[in-house]
């Protein structure tokens, strides 16, 4: 434990009272980035995409599942991947047990890959998940959110000569080599479907996914914060993995 600064109860409460104000403050502005995001222009979805599910091919609006709101996260499992992202996964543990909730309030949330359904029900299986996964194998969908990289897109990082550890990492975590790992983007997007017509109104990626990271504003709170400065190797695993770390 590094050395830190040590106090009186007095100028702790002091201290927090400061930061107190501070988070009152950002909690505002959250409020008002999240009334900005649903101010935003819906726009009609007007690609027919098609999903293969668990009971079949679907369209877009089929996913809804009798709701008025759908949430499809983005999930990183590309055909050749072996297992899903690390990182996706432990996005997936958070979004798991929300889903209920969700549905309570009109919301359908889903994930999303390119792999083959059987390969996305079989590592749904084995992480314990309830969702609903598609597949969109031999759809645009995810290439025209941004998700979806090109090999030229990609030839700049790749032939950069300085692909992070974290990058080749996690292509081993997933089964796969870094081509086929960053061809791959995590992401959420947001839609209504109102009147027959399905309308895009959000999306987002990168740190727009930290709400569904659940973890990293816990280890905000703990005394240590995130502590990643330094680590060339990422620490997460699967929540199933945890116990053969080396």
């Amino acid at each position: 434990m590094p050395e830190h600064k040590i106090g009186t109860q007095e100028e702790f409460e002091a201290a927090r009272a400061e930061l107190l104000a501070e988070e009152k403050k950002l909690t505002r502005r959250s409020d008002e980035l999240a009334q900005k995001r649903r101010e935003l222009p819906w726009v009609p979805v007007e690609k027919d995409y098609r999903f293969e599910t668990e009971d079949g091919a679907k369209s877009l609006a089929d996913l809804f599942d009798g709701r008025s709101q759908l949430l499809v996260y983005h999930f990183m499992f590309g055909p050749p991947y072996e297992a899903g992202c690390t990182v996706c996964s432990s996005i997936a543990d958070t979004l798991d047990p929300n889903v209920v909730h969700l549905k309570a309030r009109d919301v359908t949330l889903i994930c999303s890959s390119r792999a083959a359904i059987d390969k996305l029900l079989a590592y749904r299986a084995r992480m314990g998940w309830s969702f609903g996964w598609v597949s969109t194998a031999g759809s645009d969908f995810h290439r025209d959110l941004g998700f979806q990289y090109t090999e030229d897109e990609l030839r700049p990082f790749l032939e950069g000569g300085d692909i992070p550890p974290t990058v080749r990492q996690m292509a081993e975590l997933s089964g796969t080599d870094v081509p086929s790992y960053v061809t791959e983007g995590p992401g959420l997007s947001a839609y209504a479907l109102s009147d027959g017509t399905v309308y895009r109104t959000y999306v987002t990626t990168a740190r727009g996914l930290e709400p569904a990271m659940a973890y990293y504003g816990l280890l905000d709170r703990a005394p240590l914060g995130r502590h990643e400065e330094g680590e060339q190797m990422h620490w997460l695993r699967r929540h199933d993995e945890y116990g053969t770390r080396s």
